[in-house]
């Protein structure tokens, strides 16, 4: 619970189901911020070495994706960056 800044205190006083909504949550943000920073060369660089790289920034593509479409995104640019 580090990640989420919560006390011991806060940890205890917090129902589960929304406890268990904060580490989803967490979870998304790790992912979507993942590959940050990275282009489609780095990545393949990277996956020369790592093969389980590929899996992972495919998680960030789609997961990146599905919030583009749910903001709005206009123009099929968008939706792939």
């Amino acid at each position: 619970m580090k990640n989420l800044n919560m006390s011991w205190g806060e940890i205890k006083n917090t129902p589960k189901h929304e406890l268990i909504g904060l580490m989803q949550a967490l979870g998304e943000y790790n992912v979507l911020h993942s590959f940050d920073g990275y282009t489609d060369k780095d990545v393949s660089d990277m996956r020369k070495n790592k093969p389980e790289i590929q899996t992972q920034y495919a998680d960030y593509k789609r997961t990146k994706r599905k919030y583009h479409r749910q903001s709005g995104a206009t123009s099929f640019k968008d939706l792939i960056n």
